[in-house]
């Protein structure tokens, strides 16, 4: 269970672990990384969250040399399915609905963290403490601040932090990144990208009593507390800024992870945000239109939202890169290459979804290597999330400095760099 800040005021407490954290967050060899003790033994996982945890639950069923003993969810209904389904498959797990208990279990190797965007954060921070390695899913932080913390607290624990950015191990993903810093486009300059959807209104919560199978308090857990409504869980949580990032974190975070890996750029130097609700008048908080711009020096990077508005006939690939001699277009699972003339003149694709990545977690678990979206380099993805949601709230660019890894000269951007806690449940490393 993690600790109160104690005296320290939010800012203060921020402020005292900055030197900390830059130090933590500094290039490290991963030889300090522990690896399983033994290559050929068994690891056991527990899931966290039976949404999008159930492709994580999955996966370790058809992974070899692992064993799911833990499948946990606050809401019982939810679990009793997903019970009824690993099950139905072989599995021998338990149903919890306190996450905390797999963290007792000392005989635990794995954590899979697929809960809302508020417990990302908190739950691989006690999951690193308690000396299980973790997967966890995009986007990992809900701010700043904690993707700052799951990075030292991998670093401290030496564990095995892989977040779910899948593409960053698709073959052909991995293929036409590879062609890009190869030169197949000449110099990369620019990238664009894009996410399209045809979302419905999440109309207008009312106040209605918890259901009986939903423990709120613990699905609240470190966001402070904040009264039910019907159009909440398990979903519209992500379009409220108490536990989600809106579409940038929520999809957006794949493109982008995308696009700074072909770019070979790391922190930005500029971010703004524009775009506004403009599709319904219900409660989301979130842009379900909107650009946000990145600048790295001599590259930059646009992604482009528009989420109740499908687009179709403009028909966008994920990502675009421009380079001096052609482009390189993401078409998930693959890829096409133009030249200037705009003639197609190379292609793959590959599989996708989640075995691929998952396999090659579990396999930096038992050599130490490091993972192909290891925490440091996929929070560096969420941190582009959340600078440009901290320009979509404040109606301004952004400055960030990526050499002291903060934002510059603008105190009300310092203020949206982390968030403050439920008494008791605040991260702490």
């Amino acid at each position: 269970m993690t600790e109160p800040v104690g005296s320290l005021g939010r800012r203060e407490f921020l402020q005292s672990t900055t030197i900390a954290a830059a130090a933590a967050m500094a290039p490290v060899l991963f030889n300090n990384i522990s690896a399983q003790e033994s290559p050929s033994q068994e690891l056991t996982a527990g899931v966290i969250g039976t949404g999008r945890g159930m492709a994580h639950a999955n996966a370790v069923l058809n992974a070899q040399g692992i064993k799911l003993n833990y499948v946990c969810d606050v809401d019982q209904k939810r679990l009793d399915l997903a019970m009824k389904t690993v099950t139905g498959k072989g599995a021998k797990a338990q149903g919890i609905t306190d996450f905390r208990r797999m963290l007792d279990d000392t005989k635990l190797d794995v954590v899979f963290v697929a809960t809302c965007n508020h417990w990302h954060a908190p739950a691989t921070i006690l999951a690193c403490s308690a000396g299980k390695h973790v997967y966890v899913e995009k986007p990992g932080s809900h701010n700043a601040r904690e993707g700052e913390l799951m990075v030292i607290a991998a670093r401290k624990n030496k564990r095995v932090v892989q977040m779910g950015n899948q593409r960053r191990t698709w073959p052909a993903i991995r293929e036409a990144i590879g062609k890009l810093h190869e030169g197949a486009i000449g110099k990369v300059l620019f990238a664009r990208c894009w996410y399209d959807a045809n979302r419905p209104s999440i109309g207008k919560g009312k106040p209605v009593p918890v259901p009986e199978t939903l423990d709120y308090t613990m699905w609240q857990g470190p966001a402070p507390d904040r009264p039910y409504v019907d159009n909440l869980v398990h979903y519209n949580w992500h379009w409220r800024w108490h536990w989600g990032g809106g579409e940038l974190a929520n999809n957006g975070i794949h493109s982008l992870d995308v696009a700074r890996w072909g770019l070979g750029v790391d922190y930005p130097t500029q971010v703004s945000f524009l775009g506004g609700r403009y599709h319904f008048d219900d409660d989301q908080e979130t842009p379900d239109t909107g650009t946000a711009m990145f600048q790295f020096g001599d590259k930059g990077c646009s992604w482009e939202v528009s989420s109740c508005h499908p687009r179709r006939e403009e028909k966008h690939s994920m990502v675009i890169f421009y380079g001096t001699e052609g482009t390189l277009h993401i078409i998930d699972p693959g890829y096409k290459i133009y030249n200037l003339k705009g003639e197609e003149v190379a292609k793959g694709t590959g599989a996708g979804g989640e075995q691929q990545h998952i396999d090659n977690f579990l396999e930096c678990i038992r050599t130490g290597k490091s993972p192909n979206s290891e925490i440091e380099e996929g929070q560096k993805s969420t941190l582009l999330c959340h600078l440009g949601n901290i320009s979509y709230k404040l109606g301004r660019m952004v400055k960030f400095d990526p050499v002291a890894r903060k934002v510059v000269g603008d105190k009300d951007a310092e203020a949206l760099w982390g968030r403050e806690y439920r008494k008791g449940w605040e991260p702490i490393v």
